[in-house]
Order: structure tokens, then C-alpha cells, then sequence
């Protein structure tokens, strides 16, 4: 039984973190100022629960040290893995001893020569704050949860829903039960850890429909069983070819009886119900979507173009979508039915549109910089319809009217997940007949908007067809790549602390 650990009324917790998705099957990189760093007290910010007064922010000395946090995309340079990480560590190392640090994470952040690197920076961590600090760590269910993180954490959580309603949430459960664990001075926490040979898709895994559902209905019932403190599942990151890429459980707890059982029950109900998941909405190749969205009354049809999501790791700039919607004969007139599409890099083209303005007519050349595997750079004519300046991702929009395709032109690549993603460029989702969006799943506004909807299976880093992109270093056996393979070890595995 392990020793009890001192309780301590007012701990004194860091924050440190790097989160991002990296598809290691786009070409593109992801460099330092993607992440858009906060430090010291300004991270704080980024969490309504500890906004000052709050009863979690008075329960600790909550120090930022440095949270970066970057839209999904290509992997991380080494450079800037080596920038962020360094300053990180610098910032940790001049707080002073600390009690506790909350690690907030993605869980599937790819780095230039590593294969781990969320454990790999918190192996750093550790080595930097020493070995009694207890560590909370936060994730993504689409991270990947490799032993050594779960070593080098003392409890670790996922989110519990897809798409992710409950992020926030799931944060602060991190935090409150870090918090909870230091001032009730107990033991470190048993941790029971079981990889689940499995890796599909998020698009084909999400929490509003069954099995995903019912499967993740379980982790409530683990976590309120006595002795139990978290209860996790992770899906995993389908577009990353690692050995770390796979499903896995995490139950931890002062139990380890109700801790081991608990993950075994998860594990189970995850392998068992690999052959039921299926993909959220109906699919089809582009042109039946848009045959199937044109012969609709539903308006507005909603298609995802999902094989270049730029929230799944996809470089946005593939051309290959665009290119087809626009070659439509019933697109080629103003009067046709009015598309949205949303969207296309193309800083020179942006730049372009601004300087000619709004009402103006331009020709302009954008997409493929990054991905032109499946596309070349695509020469548009139209008008300019709207020009948005100082978005947090875009930094500025333009929307191009080219026939009756309203098509969305961005200086940095940016997700739509918004009804006033759209509004602000004078645009009315609602009232238009085809929404065509890079991304996989409808986030919450936009499938609340959506009379019908259904996913194209397009190219892109971020393809949806999984055995065609060309996987060779996860571990194997792994569904769906080896669909007959003999049913794996599902026993818990006691992961030590660090």
C-alpha cells in the first residue's frame, strides 16, 4: 500500500502544455508562432474556471508557465518543437518548488524525429520541477496514450464526447481533481492502463450515435465506482503513422481492485464493438453528394470536405474539392443555386482581392502551396463580395463570387464551425442551398443548421479511407488494417508512478 503523501492546504500548481494534432500524411509543418503561446498570468485566461474568485482559482497558487495551442495541421518542425519546449522549461524552472502541475494537452502532437513527444516533453517536465510534483494530465479523446505518459502522469483524462462539447469540462475536472488529490494528502493513484488494438476515425467514432455512444455511456458508471478518481477512453489519432497510434483505456483510483476492473470493462466494450462503428452521417464520393444535395428540397445541404479538415491535421489548401464543385454546369451562373465554400488559402490572391475591393472583379490564383498532391493552384475570376481583416486563424477572409459558388479565400488557413464564421463575411448559411465546409463531423452550430447533410470521402492529409493512405509503422496487429486478427490481451497493466 502506498505511503500517504503530506496534505497541503493551498498548493502551489503550474500549467504548461502544447496541444496540437499532426497529420503526418500532409506535407505541410507546423512552425512556433502557430501555437500562439500565452505565459505566466495570461494563461490563466484561457480557463473560465479559474477566473479570479472562482472556488478552484482559491483553492491554489495557479502559476502559467507556457500553454501553446495550434490549429491541427502538419508536424511540428523541430525548431519549433525546440523554441517552445525550451522556454517552457525555462519558465518552470525559475517558479520555485511547486506542488502539483496540470500538463494540458492534445495528446497528438507529431514532432520531426520523435514518436512520443507528449511523453518526451514531460519526461523534461519532470526532470525540471523534480520527482514529488504530482501531475494532472488533460487530453484529447483523439490523443494517443502511450505507457510512458501514463508513467510519467498521476492521473490522466480524456474528453468524453465527439465532437467535443465537454472540453472545457474535462479541463477542469483535471484541475479540481489535481487540486483534490494535493490537499487530501493522499497516496499517489493506481493506475490502470490497457492499449486497445483499434483506430478508426474520428468521423466514424463520435459520441452521437451508437456504439460510441453507449461506449462511452460506461466511463460515468467506472468513474462513480467506489475507489475510482477518472475514468478515460481514448480513440486515438487515425492520421499519424506511429507506433503510439492506437485506442487505450486509463482508470485511475486509490482502489486498484475497482481501478483494474474498471478499465478491463471499458476495454472490452471498446474491442467488442469495433465491427459496429460506422461513419456519423451518410457518404459518398463528391459528385453523389452534390447530385444528392442538388436533387434535395433540404435547404440548406450541408457536404464536408473531409479529406483536407484542416481540424483534423489537413494542410486546407487542397484545390481538389473546389476545383470540381466549380467545374459544375449548374454553378456556372449567378442565378444558379447559391453554394457556400468554405475555404481556400491564398495569401497573394487575398492580397489581391483587398487592394482591388469590394464590387470589384478579379482574377486571382490560390490553394496547393502546401498540398498540391491531388490539385494545382486553382485561377478563380469573380467578385469580390466581402473582405474581413484581424481573424485569430485567417487573419484576413475574402469572399469570391464566381458563378453562383461564394468561395472563402484566406491569408492563414481557418475551421468554419460557426454560424458567424459565416455572417461576418455577409454571408446567410441559412438561406444559401449547398454549405460546402472542410471537415469531417458537423460541429455542434452547424449541424443544429444543417436540413440534411452528408460527408464526401475527398483526398487530402487527412483521408478518410484509412487503408489507402499508407500506414506501415503502427503497431501491428490493428482494426480495421488486420480485420481477422485473434483477440488481443485486454488486462489491466499497473503503470507504476514516476
Amino acid at each position: 500500500m502506498p505511503e500517504p503523501r503530506t496534505a497541503v492546504a493551498r498548493p502551489v500548481i503550474a500549467i504548461a502544455g502544447l496541444g496540437i494534432e499532426s497529420s503526418t500524411f500532409s506535407p505541410a509543418r507546423t512552425e512556433a508562432p502557430a501555437f500562439h503561446p500565452r505565459r505566466g498570468t495570461d494563461v490563466l485566461t484561457r480557463y473560465p474556471f479559474l477566473t479570479p474568485g472562482t472556488p478552484l482559482r482559491t483553492a491554489a497558487d495557479w502559476r502559467g508557465a507556457l500553454v501553446g495551442k495550434a490549429l491541427p495541421g502538419g508536424t511540428v518542425t523541430a525548431s519549433a518543437y525546440a523554441e517552445l519546449s525550451g522556454e517552457l522549461l525555462d519558465r518552470l524552472g525559475e517558479m520555485g518548488p511547486l506542488d502539483g502541475l496540470w500538463y494540458d494537452i492534445h495528446g497528438a502532437m507529431t514532432v520531426e524525429g520523435m514518436d512520443d513527444a507528449e511523453a518526451d516533453l514531460l519526461a523534461r517536465i519532470r526532470e525540471t520541477v523534480g520527482p514529488d510534483v504530482i501531475v494532472s494530465t488533460s487530453m484529447d479523446l483523439h490523443g494517443n496514450v502511450s505507457r510512458d505518459l501514463v508513467h510519467l502522469s498521476d492521473l490522466i483524462t480524456c474528453y468524453r464526447t465527439a465532437p467535443h462539447e465537454d472540453a472545457m469540462e474535462t479541463k477542469e475536472r483535471a484541475a479540481r481533481n489535481l487540486v483534490e488529490l494535493l490537499v487530501s494528502g493522499a497516496p499517489r493513484p493506481v493506475k490502470a492502463w490497457i492499449p486497445v488494438p483499434v483506430l478508426l476515425a474520428g468521423e466514424q467514432t463520435s459520441t452521437r450515435i451508437e456504439p460510441a455512444r453507449s461506449v462511452y455511456a460506461a466511463v460515468d458508471e467506472v468513474e462513480a465506482a467506489e475507489g475510482v478518481t477518472d475514468a478515460a477512453i481514448w480513440v486515438g489519432y487515425a492520421w499519424a503513422d506511429e507506433p503510439r497510434n492506437r485506442a487505450a483505456v486509463v482508470v485511475t483510483g486509490q482502489a486498484e481492485e475497482a481501478v483494474t476492473a474498471g478499465a478491463e470493462r471499458l476495454a472490452r466494450g471498446f474491442w467488442e464493438a469495433r465491427h459496429d462503428f460506422a461513419f456519423v452521417a451518410p457518404t459518398g464520393t463528391l459528385d453523389e453528394c452534390l447530385d444528392e444535395a442538388l436533387a434535395s428540397t433540404a435547404r440548406p445541404y450541408f457536404v464536408s470536405d473531409t479529406g483536407d479538415n484542416p481540424t483534423a491535421g489537413g494542410a486546407g489548401d487542397v484545390t481538389w474539392g473546389l476545383e470540381r464543385v466549380l467545374s459544375r454546369p449548374e454553378f456556372k451562373d449567378p442565378s444558379g443555386p447559391t453554394v457556400l465554400y468554405a475555404s481556400l488559402p491564398g495569401p497573394a490572391a487575398v492580397d489581391t482581392a483587398v487592394r482591388a475591393g469590394a464590387g470589384a472583379t478579379v482574377t486571382v490564383t490560390a490553394g496547393a502551396e502546401a498540398d498540391d498532391r491531388h490539385a494545382g493552384p486553382l485561377t478563380l475570376t469573380g467578385e469580390v463580395h466581402a473582405i474581413r481583416h484581424g481573424d485569430h486563424d485567417a487573419e484576413t477572409e475574402v469572399v469570391l463570387r464566381v458563378g453562383s459558388v461564394h468561395v472563402i479565400l484566406t491569408r492563414l488557413r481557418k475551421p468554419y464551425h460557426h454560424e458567424h464564421d459565416f455572417t461576418d463575411l455577409s454571408l446567410d448559411p441559412r438561406s444559401a442551398d449547398l454549405v460546402i465546409v472542410k471537415i469531417g463531423y458537423l460541429e455542434p452550430e452547424l449541424f443544429a443548421m444543417a436540413a440534411d447533410w452528408k460527408m464526401a470521402l475527398t483526398p487530402g492529409g487527412v483521408d478518410q479511407d484509412l487503408l489507402r493512405l499508407g500506414h506501415h509503422r503502427v503497431s501491428r496487429p490493428l482494426y480495421p488494417f488486420d480485420r481477422d486478427m485473434p483477440t488481443p490481451d485486454l488486462t489491466a497493466r499497473v503503470v507504476p508512478p514516476a
